[in-house]
């Protein structure tokens, strides 16, 4: 890999985790409401296993989902973010983490949840990456290794964050839904189709998902308004 790519690499990366290298930016200010509002968004049972998704690619779900899970360590909870795309996954690649073993070794029962699980630069806050990418997604999604994985993380973490593929390229989504207690979806100012997003919406409440709301990403902000801006640049 070439010096220049490294550090394009590395540029994406402190740009993408803005909550941990600039938690006083406005952009983070904005992650911490997210995080408040998903916790007064239920009052008799508190929201502990979640998933961030979004209707199509490249609309800002794993960024979210990642600055969400800073902002829930930075408040001394102690976090798991998953990553839940077993086809295209990048959270190892936000936390340069290892992904020779993660989920799918989980599910397969070669490794514990324990031993799976890597610790991250920002304290109370630990990934499991996806692992080798399985011929069968979906199915590895929806087993009862799967439901046991959840239980498990669900006692030894006070959050799990699931960062999943988007809802309109494959079923993944609506499966992991299916473990969680609310969803997040992101959508993606000038990019996302209104049509899109709403057979998204669809999609999760035909699968029983509980939508907690929508973050709309990449919007152009000013000065005066920054106060209603969520996303990163």
């Amino acid at each position: 890999m070439s010096r220049k790519l490294r550090k394009a690499i590395s540029n994406l990366t402190q740009r993408s985790l803005i909550t941990h290298n600039n938690p006083k930016s406005p952009i983070s200010e904005q992650y911490r409401t997210i995080r408040t509002n998903i916790q007064f968004s239920s009052v008799d049972h508190e929201n502990r296993i979640l998933m961030v998704t979004s209707a199509g690619p490249a609309e800002g779900k794993s960024t979210t989902a990642a600055n969400l899970a800073v902002v829930l360590a930075q408040q001394g909870k102690s976090v798991l973010l998953v990553d839940g795309d077993l086809r295209k996954p990048t959270v190892h690649y936000t936390f340069k983490v290892s992904n020779i073993h993660g989920i799918t070794n989980v599910l397969t029962r070669q490794l514990s949840l324990g031993d799976a699980v890597q610790r991250t630069k920002v304290e109370e806050l630990f990934v499991l990456p996806s692992g080798p990418i399985p011929p069968n997604p979906s199915e590895l999604l929806n087993s009862k290794a799967m439901e046991m994985m959840v239980e498990d993380a669900s006692h030894k973490f006070d959050y799990v964050l699931f960062d999943s593929p988007p809802v309109l390229a494959v079923t993944d989504a609506q499966v992991l839904s299916s473990h969680c207690d609310g969803v997040v979806l992101v959508t993606s100012s000038g990019q996302t189709e209104k049509d899109e997003a709403l057979k998204a919406k669809e999609l999760l409440e035909n699968a029983n998902a509980k939508i907690l709301g929508v973050v709309l990403n990449g919007k152009e902000s000013n000065s005066t308004n920054y106060y209603y801006y969520y996303g990163g640049k």
